[in-house]
Parts: C-alpha cells; sequence; structure tokens
C-alpha cells in the first residue's frame, strides 16, 4: 500500500474539501495518508515532512505547487499537482480528474517530468550556522519596500564577476524564466536545459543584460557597503540580506512532477501566450 501526502492551499474551501474526500477515498482502499495542510499552516513556521511518502498531492494553484516541491524535492517524494488556482502553469490534473490520476499513478501508468531547482543559502559574516531553501523558480534579491536601489557583486566559484545596480536581481531556474524573469524581459528557457539566468531589474548601469551560466556554477551574491536587500524566494519572503552577509546559490536537487502526457514546451508556451493567434 502506499503512502500519500496531501498539501492544500489553506485558504481555499474548495482544496480542503477535496482533500477531504481524496484521504477518505485513499483510507478506503487501504492506502495511509498524511495530511501536510494544517502543519504547513502552523504558526510557529515548523515544516511539514514529507520523508516516507510516495506521492505528494498539491491541491491548489502554481504557488501551492511551489511550496510543495520545496518541501517534496529534498526527500525525493514526486509531486502530483492539482489545479485549482487560474493557470496551472506547473499542475498535471484538473480537480475532477484527481482520482483517476491516483489511479494511475498507483498503478505506476505515469511519467516523471524533472525540473532544475536552486538551492540558496544565507551566511552572516560572523560564520554561524547558514539558512537554507530550495527555488523551484527563483530566487530574488531586491530593495526593501520604500528603500534604495540594491548594489550587489556576483561571484562565480569564487572568482568575482559582476556588479549590479538595480531595484533588484533574479536568478531564475528554467522553469522560472516563465515567471518574474519574463517580466523583467529576461530569455525563455527549456526545462530541459540546466542553466541559472540572471536578469537585473531596472538596472542603472551601462551593462543591463541577463546572464545565463551553467547549473554546476556556484554563485555568491553580496551586497556592497550600506546596501540591504531582501531576500525571496519562489515569492516567499526569507529574510534581509545584510552588509557582510552572502547568499549562495546553485543547481539543487532536482524536482520530480508527476505527469502523464507528454509536456511539450512549445505547446505550453504557445497556449499561454497565445502565440500564433491574430
Amino acid at each position: 500500500m502506499a503512502v500519500v501526502g496531501l498539501l492544500s492551499h489553506p485558504g481555499r474551501p474548495r482544496a480542503l474539501e477535496l482533500e477531504e474526500r481524496t484521504v477518505a477515498w485513499l483510507e478506503r482502499l487501504g492506502h495511509r495518508t498524511r495530511r501536510l495542510t494544517a502543519a504547513g499552516a502552523a504558526a510557529d513556521g515548523s515544516r511539514p515532512d514529507a520523508g516516507g511518502l510516495d506521492l505528494l498531492v498539491s491541491l491548489g494553484g502554481d504557488g501551492t505547487m511551489l511550496r510543495t516541491v520545496g518541501l517534496a524535492a529534498p526527500a525525493g517524494v514526486p509531486v502530483l499537482g492539482v489545479n485549482l488556482g487560474h493557470l496551472g502553469y506547473l499542475t498535471a490534473a484538473e480537480p475532477d480528474g484527481l482520482e483517476h490520476g491516483l489511479e494511475r499513478f498507483l498503478a505506476g501508468d505515469y511519467s516523471i517530468d524533472s525540473r532544475m531547482t536552486l538551492e540558496v543559502s544565507r551566511h552572516r559574516p560572523d560564520g554561524g550556522h547558514g539558512e537554507h531553501w530550495l527555488a523551484l523558480n527563483d530566487a530574488v534579491l531586491q530593495r526593501p519596500g520604500g528603500g534604495h536601489t540594491i548594489r550587489v557583486a556576483v561571484a562565480v566559484n569564487g572568482r568575482k564577476f559582476v556588479s549590479f545596480a538595480a531595484d533588484a536581481l533574479i536568478v531564475a531556474t528554467p522553469t522560472g524564466s516563465t515567471a518574474y524573469n519574463l517580466s523583467a524581459r529576461g530569455p525563455i528557457v527549456s526545462p530541459r536545459a540546466r542553466v541559472q539566468v540572471l536578469t537585473p531589474v531596472a538596472p542603472h548601469g551601462l551593462f543591463d543584460r541577463s546572464l545565463v551560466v551553467d547549473a554546476g556554477e556556484r554563485l555568491e551574491v553580496t551586497p556592497e557597503a550600506g546596501r540591504a536587500a531582501d531576500l525571496v524566494i519562489d515569492g516567499v519572503p526569507a529574510g534581509a540580506v545584510l552588509d557582510g552577509d552572502a547568499v549562495g546559490i546553485t543547481a539543487g536537487k532536482d524536482a520530480h512532477l508527476v505527469t502523464f502526457e507528454d509536456r511539450d514546451f512549445a505547446e505550453i508556451l504557445t497556449h499561454k501566450f497565445a502565440l500564433g493567434e491574430t
């Protein structure tokens, strides 16, 4: 029997109702379930544990999917996304098709779409223990609310590479290249590529282009003296990056997304952006 976890958007009654029905259905079939939604909404900020699951089901939109992947990828757990949002760019099933999708997964009739992630860490100048995150879309250093532009230096594999003065600096995965990176006029990248895309937002300087580096390169981003920045991981604030701090970024463990059909990149873009329509 399988062990299936479920994580729902806590603010969507439809998602919570679907979670309730799905848990009852799975348990009638003899499977074990683990509901991560309540733990994920804990006021103390504790993170749910995805270890030991055979599958983690995401019930919500792409934001819920990003959060679910952040829990599942470090444990190597595949994720089945169910679209209860507006776009559902990363999800593989609609609510009415969830039971059928689970039947196919349990029967082994599915494929895995592996997506590169970013492993992001923040280290303080006192040498204390660093903090770590996983991002499926992007890590962003942005100016504090109402504050000045950020000024950050980027090193690649320990060697200083370039400095940016901008409203923000996005480091995106190929998956995230069609999110904030695209809004900032960064390049669209196939999810099969393994690269990191650095795109400045509203840059102030002669060098204002995106940079593309290999997934295996280790980036280190540090604010210049007196220029703090806010760190945001997949749209979720992660705190301030202060003078003397360093943010390290490199490829993390792949996310494993369950899919039931070939997700052709060109077809998805054509549909998402209405390409070719007159």
